[in-house]
């Protein structure tokens, strides 16, 4: 047996309940379509009522036992065939908007507190670190090679050539560099290149697998940095941080990120104090510019050769000191929507819609390495993490999989093998704390409904759920199952956009 917590369904009678009830008002259950209707219905909309409208749930089979925390006595055992399908359902948690929207935006919501905590306090943050120095920096690659863009002028709105020149000049292939296209936003050639058989191809995805090593040695930079203001305030200094990477249309990551001023109390490294009042946002954004544009490193050399590739960040780089401390330029409600926006994508702006790990076929598959840039990347990342035949098996088990092995890792993602939504240890709470909020939250909810109704109800915080759960499979048993439970979800966030829209306008 293993003690974990239970997913709980909202109240039945919440306005949730009362709202998705409304969805069928039929007796007994359609024989043609297999639509639940009438009083089956509503037990099963309550008990798949934690999913909030996951498309592919998790379905779970076996024990759930509760015990008294204290004395550990048996109060109370049940088998998951006593429930609607004989299942229990948990969602699959997947951030990724393009495979489960419905759980995307729950991440999307835990990452905008997650990132607003960080800025004004709040979920275990004090609130003190609305005064500390911020920025908010948005971070990219070098130039692999000239791709199709977008150019909007900033003032008039119009949008300019692609690439004008003045002189037609030629790469070596005989591909003109030049584009006197207008392109719209949703132009499918935007992000690919103009010649592609000129293209780093190699570097871009290398540069993707050493992307967070870049991060790790900038912020180690950056603290370093720092020395010369701990000497003159006599005080200890350190960058806290909250960032998201998001994919380009040309298929490399960048990142945008929170860049927090704390002081440090030595014997209570974990304490977020406020810097000394003189260090501003402005200046902690003209000490973090120069450290973003030096650092810069080469990779181990590949595969028993000496060639190394250069991982540096790019010319395009956008530091802003935020507002609300102390005059910044952009506010702290914006940056964590901003932030939280990205936390759920990954790379079907690049055109590529594999959202699991490849194997040999499907990435031959992928891999056209004719025609298109998306397979030429998908290729280079596949055979660049390819193990040498001449190594011995521990030479590919230490040295391989610790540099380019990875890349073959992750050739779904062109070769980025990092999470989207990171900070650093002290910048706020954790997404396993709100999540495990949300569930106390609800089973509260449920325990005083059954109160309020007369029924057994054990306190959350004198006992504990024991379960004995095996995989029973994924997915809805029906497409009517999911249709319904996609309208109820839906429904239910309209609902919930209503009153907070009723709450700010009252």
């Amino acid at each position: 047996m293993t003690v974990a917590p239970t997913p709980a369904s909202v109240r039945p009678g919440s306005h949730l309940g009362d709202l998705l009830r409304r969805v069928a008002q039929q007796p007994q259950r359609d024989p043609v379509t297999g639509i639940r209707t009438g009083h089956e219905f509503d037990q099963w909309l309550a008990h798949i009522a934690s999913t909030r409208g996951c498309v592919r749930p998790v379905r779970l089979t076996g024990h759930l036992h509760t015990v008294e925390k204290a004395t550990g006595r048996l109060l109370e055992s049940r088998h998951t065939a006593s429930m609607p399908d004989g299942v229990l359902y948990v969602p699959c948690g997947d951030r990724r908007a393009s495979v489960c929207p419905a759980c995307a935006e729950t991440y999307r919501a835990d990452t905008f507190q997650l990132i607003k905590a960080g800025l004004v306090g709040g979920k275990g943050v004090p609130t003190t670190v609305t005064g500390h120095p911020a920025v908010f920096a948005t971070t990219t690659a070098p130039s692999f090679g000239p791709v199709h863009t977008r150019r909007v002028h900033p003032t008039t709105g119009k949008v300019a050539p692609c690439r004008m020149r003045r002189t037609l000049t030629r790469c070596p292939h005989g591909k003109a560099l030049h584009c006197t296209a207008r392109h719209h936003a949703d132009d499918p050639s935007l992000g690919r290149p103009i010649c592609l058989d000129c293209y780093d191809h190699a570097g871009h995805v290398v540069w993707n697998g050493w992307a967070g090593e870049l991060w790790r040695r900038t912020m180690i930079g950056l603290n370093r940095a720092l020395k010369p203001w701990e000497r003159t305030h006599g005080v200890r200094l350190r960058i806290s941080y909250g960032k998201v990477a998001e994919y380009q249309r040309r298929g490399v990551v960048h990142f945008h990120a929170l860049l927090r001023l704390d002081a440090v109390d030595p014997e209570q490294p974990d304490t977020v104090l406020p810097p000394p009042a003189a260090i501003t946002a402005a200046e902690l954004a003209e000490l973090a510019a120069p450290v973003f544009a030096e650092t810069a490193f080469h990779t181990p050399g590949y595969a028993d050769t000496d060639h190394t590739w250069l991982v540096e960040w790019g010319r395009q780089l956008d530091i802003r000191p935020v507002a609300g401390m102390r005059g910044g330029q952009i506010t702290s409600e914006a940056v964590a929507a901003y932030l939280a926006k990205y936390a759920t994508k990954a790379t079907e702006t690049t055109g590529l819609p594999v959202t699991k790990r490849m194997n040999a076929e499907t990435a031959a598959y992928y891999a056209n390495t004719s025609s298109t840039h998306v397979g030429r990347l998908v290729a280079y990342a596949w055979h660049l993490g390819a193990r040498p035949a001449t190594w011995t098996d521990d030479e590919r088990r230490q040295r391989w999989h610790e540099t380019y092995g990875r890349l073959r890792r992750w050739t779904h993602m062109l070769g980025f093998g990092g999470h989207f939504s990171t900070k650093s240890r002290r910048y706020s709470t954790t997404h396993k704390q709100l999540r495990a909020a949300r569930r106390t939250w609800q089973r509260r909810q449920v325990c005083q409904w059954r109160r309020d109704h007369g029924l057994d109800a054990h306190d959350d915080d004198t006992t504990l759920v024991v379960t004995d759960l095996v995989l029973a499979g994924i997915g809805w048993h029906t497409t009517a199952d999911a249709q319904l439970a996609t309208q109820a979800a839906t429904r239910a966030r309209e609902h919930r956009a209503l009153a907070r829209e009723e709450r700010t306008t009252a």
